[in-house]
């Protein structure tokens, strides 16, 4: 296979009920970058139709041409269609690279199609670094229980595939530029998908589960204990925050999946971030390395958070939390 036959980074636009995924658009901005590095353009790929107010905010993101597919069995998503449609378009028009939003449905139909092509896929990258010499995208992740950061690149195969989770890069458009719109017929037999939506329900909005944008967040580990955990809810809302917590805090089932931050979770961009109790192992830091500030409290003066964070307190978690709410004048 030759490397140089393949030309262009593409990125799949994940949409629903009218609207684009944030996913969607913080990879757009990111590959643009990587794009212009490797002087290669930067291609959306939207299946179905979005309104044209959507479609100008993924043209704001420096997009040079919006690959817009229409067919039957294309919606609703199915992991069969999609799969068959990326095989079919990375067939004909041999892009270098193609990035997936991580959310349930990329990394669903992401690492099938390119099994198919046959290609490598690599999942939940923090970061991507364009290498110039080799035209290769260093894929970088946690690994190893997030004892180690992983450098994975596709050397030999084309097109290189990746899936990112939402939050992981900023939403910062670069501005549009002319861009190009190509449409593509693809038709898939609906007999041929193997599972069928029996019915929807939409998710409840609860607002106090989403943490990827809050200002303030208040973050516990796995030192915290279940009765204890109202003061810390109270802090985030004095403050003007949210509550969030590690991984295993979210394993002994005393907050949900949705609070947690880091490699399995969430990464989230706060002011502000106190961490309480918190051991700072790399699954999580790698969630919370675009915070503004953050204030660590640990009773272990050897614990890996202190070298994350600006401000470092050594003591018991319970005690500080009362005290900084005693500052705020609540009643503990």
């Amino acid at each position: 296979m030759n490397k140089q036959d393949y030309r262009d980074m593409w990125v799949y636009i994940e949409h629903e009920g009218g609207a684009v995924h944030p996913v969607s658009l913080e990879l757009c901005c990111e590959i643009r970058k990587i794009a212009d590095a490797a002087g290669e353009k930067l291609c959306a790929v939207l299946v179905g139709d979005l309104p044209e107010e959507e479609l100008d905010r993924i043209r704001a993101c420096g997009v040079d041409r919006l690959l817009r597919v229409r067919g039957e069995g294309l919606l609703p998503f199915s992991v069969d269609a999609y799969t068959a449609l990326f095989t079919a378009l990375c067939e004909k028009y041999r892009p270098t690279a193609v990035f997936v939003g991580g959310t349930i449905r990329g990394r669903d139909f992401a690492p099938r199609f390119a099994c198919r092509l046959p290609t490598g896929c690599t999942s939940d990258a923090t970061e991507l670094v364009y290498d110039p010499k080799s035209g290769d995208i260093e894929f970088i992740e946690p690994a190893v229980g997030g004892k180690m950061m992983a450098v994975i690149t596709v050397p030999v195969m084309r097109p290189q595939v990746g899936t990112i989770r939402p939050g992981t890069f900023k939403y910062l458009p670069a501005g549009p530029r002319p861009c190009e719109t190509v449409e593509e017929r693809f038709d898939f037999p609906p007999e041929k998908i193997r599972t069928a939506v029996l019915g929807f329900e939409p998710e409840e909005n609860d607002e106090s589960l989403n943490i990827a944008d809050a200002p303030v967040i208040v973050c516990v580990g796995n030192a915290v204990k279940a009765d204890a955990l109202p003061k810390y809810r109270a802090l985030a809302a004095r403050l003007g925050g949210k509550l969030a917590c590690t991984r295993p805090v979210f394993d002994r089932g005393l907050l949900p999946f949705k609070l947690v931050i880091g490699q399995s979770g969430a990464v989230v961009k706060p002011r502000l971030l106190l961490s309480f109790g918190v051991s700072g192992a790399v699954n999580h830091v790698t969630g919370i390395t675009d915070s503004e500030k953050i204030v660590a409290i640990n009773k272990d003066p050897d614990a890996a958070i202190f070298h994350y964070c600006d401000y470092g307190i050594v003591g018991d978690m319970d005690e500080v939390c009362e005290a900084m709410l005693a500052q705020l004048g609540e009643k503990v």
